[in-house]
């Protein structure tokens, strides 16, 4: 299962991506309420659907704040490059054992070095 980052979503809305659209056919993604609302803060058009399809996807774990706080300690995230919701998400991907897909480079970056990065040319 994957975990698809606020920048993949947007690129995929904007352009369409092939493997997301796939990825989306073969019930292998899941969502996070931070990622739709921060979808939901943006423009888009037919809002009302696809936020309504958004929160029909398998639902990531929802780490609470003692559970990242420990997690960014744990994982020295300080100083990393990434901000309070990215943390949120890669705690959520480790506990669920879901690779993350992003397209933000530090957030990335942090995803792979904790081995919870999805790696697109390797599918």
């Amino acid at each position: 299962m994957i975990l698809v980052d606020t920048s993949v979503w947007i690129d995929h809305l904007r352009r369409g991506d092939a493997e997301l659209a796939g990825r989306l056919e073969d019930d292998d993604v899941a969502c996070h309420p931070f990622i739709i609302g921060e979808l939901a803060l943006g423009t888009m058009r037919h809002r009302p659907a696809l936020l309504a399809l958004l929160a029909q996807l398998p639902a990531a774990t929802e780490p609470t704040h003692d559970e990242v706080l420990t997690f960014v300690e744990r994982h020295r995230l300080h100083s990393s490059g990434i901000g309070w919701i990215d943390a949120h998400l890669l705690c959520s991907a480790a506990l669920d054992r879901h690779a993350l897909w992003t397209d933000d480079t530090s957030l990335r970056a942090v995803a792979k070095r904790l081995n919870v990065g999805y790696d697109r040319s390797r599918g």
